[in-house]
């Protein structure tokens, strides 16, 4: 097996890291079960569909909104498309397992692999599913060396409570996890390259703000319009294919999604983010565990991250909507009652799209540490990222990303979304002087501060940019 490749590696966009685990997978010497979790849409099942040539000795996608019976009526179903011509309708699910032993072990593949994809739909009430899938694996699959068992779904707080964090016969079975994450900026450069959409790195920038790095939303592009036009028909018409996609996008993942997105609102409201007693007082859910499971839930499924102050005060930890398309979303869409073809070109330069823009593009940055680090030559420097806010300056200033270095040195970075080279003007450069003034006193700080700016286009050299000790712009963004 140490010589086994798949043909497709060279032909899927970006994923590398993650084809390098499913190939590992594939060569290891004992059986493996692999967790692949992520947020819906991101390409779970196209990578593994992909990677594998749809070649399995079994596979299965659950039926959403389905029964037991259903399932099971589509298992037999799947068993045929497999080669077990005469199967049986399994009466449950400890029935349907035994089913498929009989059928793998039929199998000559040198690793046998089986990939059950929607496990969360599969999992209906009262089905005893998880109980026979512990069972299948336990009893049978992990005492051979030749079973790969790929798992899947979108709904990410199920396949955390039921498979990453089980307490019960799974506990400590999964093998690997696989989180498959956005795409970055060089992703989806690659991929709209890959669908001969001739945009510049600004137009893919913004359209990052708007749909994030979701490759199915991208995939929705249409050659030969404008970054405006796409947005208007996908988004702002009544059949656009994402005019609905934020309820849908909810539902999909969390029973009582109602609660989640209550969350998502107040945290929409609000770009710097909260604290968990500011959200208390403005969520109806009690401080105790549900809350606690709401947050932990939309963290878990990529919508909004928690971080800590640079003081590290737990009691400070802030909560922040990530989520590209549900910040678009409660900006634009949800205000807009009426069908418009033109929306989004009309609201280019207005004041609700600077703002958001701003805030937006803050939120690429965050996104793109990795290159950021790269880009400073600092990848190889221990860094804590961590945000600031003052508690005594009025109004309280903010740095939104801080590199806290091991080397002496923290980057106060400062995020600047424009059309062209940004200006550094005498009243922004006595902000930076007061906030970089403010860090200094309130946290004692005895390390070097240099002014970090990101940019769109770098910097307008005037008499105040001489204050930056870094800039960085677009093309280290999209930097590998």
């Amino acid at each position: 097996m140490a010589d086994y490749k798949f043909p497709n590696m060279a032909t899927i966009i970006g994923r590398r890291n993650e084809q390098n685990e499913l190939q590992r997978y594939m060569e290891s010497d004992s059986s493996e079960f692999v967790a692949i979790y992520g947020r819906r849409r991101v390409g779970k099942t196209f990578l593994v569909r992909q990677f594998f040539n749809n070649r399995f000795d079994f596979c299965l996608t659950g039926l959403a909104n389905s029964n037991m019976s259903s399932q099971l009526l589509n298992f037999q179903f799947s068993m045929k498309e497999a080669g077990f011509i005469d199967a049986p309708l399994a009466g449950n699910w400890l029935i349907a397992f035994q089913q498929l032993k009989l059928l793998i072990e039929q199998s000559t593949a040198p690793k046998k692999t089986i990939f059950l994809d929607e496990l969360p739909w599969i999992d209906t009430a009262k089905s005893d599913f998880i109980s026979a899938l512990e069972h299948f694996w336990n009893g049978w699959a992990a005492h051979r060396t030749d079973i790969l068992l790929i798992v899947c779904g979108s709904s990410t707080s199920w396949m955390m409570d039921k498979l990453l964090n089980n307490k019960g016969g799974l506990h400590n079975r999964i093998t690997s996890r696989l989180k498959i994450h956005p795409f970055t900026l060089l992703e989806c450069k690659l991929y709209i390259q890959s669908m001969e959409i001739a945009w510049e790195e600004f137009q893919i920038v913004e359209c990052y703000m708007i749909l994030g790095g979701i490759p199915f939303y991208w995939s929705l592009l249409k050659k030969g319009l404008s970054l405006s036009q796409n947005i208007d028909q996908l988004l702002f018409r009544d059949n656009g294919t994402l005019h609905n996609e934020f309820s849908n996008l909810y539902a999909a993942l969390f029973k009582k999604s109602e609660k989640y997105i209550q969350v998502i609102d107040v945290l929409s409201k609000k770009s710097k983010g909260m604290t968990r007693n500011e959200l208390i007082s403005l969520v109806k859910e009690k401080s105790g565990g549900g809350l606690s499971k709401l947050l932990e839930d939309l963290e878990n499924c990529g919508f909004i991250r928690s971080y800590f102050p640079i003081d590290k005060k737990v009691k400070d930890k802030i909560y922040q909507l990530i989520d590209f398309y549900s910040l678009f979303y409660f900006h634009f869409i949800q205000s807009t009652h009426i069908s418009n073809d033109n929306y989004w070109s009309s609201m280019i330069d207005s004041p609700l799209h600077k703002t958001w823009s701003g805030y937006a593009f803050e939120q690429v940055c965050l996104t793109h540490i990795f290159q950021i680090k790269n880009s400073l030559g600092i990848s190889g420097v221990h860094c804590n990222i961590a945000s600031w806010r003052s508690k005594e300056t009025e109004p309280g200033a903010q740095i939104d990303l801080l590199i806290d270095r091991n080397d002496g040195v923290i980057n106060l970075c400062e995020m600047k979304y424009s059309a062209y080279p940004y200006t550094i003007d005498k009243k922004y450069a006595e902000t930076l002087r007061n906030k970089i003034g403010a860090f200094k006193q309130e946290t004692q700080s005895r390390k070097s501060i240099f002014l970090t700016m990101i940019t769109t286009y770098g910097i307008k050299q005037n008499e105040y940019a001489g204050m930056v000790q870094n800039q960085l712009t677009l093309s280290e963004l999209f930097s590998k």
